[in-house]
């Protein structure tokens, strides 16, 4: 049964909707490149869309959201529609709190921005909010 949300964005728990599968294949992208746990990406107030892959180095660890967070207030956003986050979620972190970047999501667009997790492959695996 599909559910459709207040903010327009519609699940049926299978099913994307064309503009958040737009941001599934830019987070994949984003993985895909450089061979990273996860790739996330997310569009802002404006429509424009923004994307990351996790990163670790010695001296920095970003998850794949909070990559793309950054990226989005860099460029003046000041706002999210919706998130999508593809692959491992968690990756990045210490043991006691891993990072996922939600709370930087939450910082820029507030409460109730949907975040669709998804499979390596795209497939949609479920639906949070901030």
């Amino acid at each position: 049964m599909s559910e459709r949300q207040p903010d327009g964005h519609q699940f049926d728990g299978s099913r994307i909707g064309e503009e958040d599968a737009k941001l599934v294949t830019l987070a994949r992208g984003a993985r895909g490149r450089i061979g990273a746990p996860e790739g996330a990406a997310i569009r802002d107030e404006l429509g424009r869309t923004y994307a990351g892959a996790t990163v670790t180095t010695e001296h920095l660890a970003l998850a794949a959201l909070e990559l793309a967070v950054a990226s989005a207030i860099a460029a003046g956003a000041r706002g999210v529609e919706a998130a999508v986050v593809v692959g491992i979620v968690g990756t990045v972190g210490t043991d006691q709190s891993p990072a996922d970047g939600l709370a930087a999501l939450r910082d820029l667009g507030g409460p109730g921005v949907p975040v669709l997790r998804c499979a390596h492959d795209g497939t949609l695996q479920s639906v949070q909010r901030t």
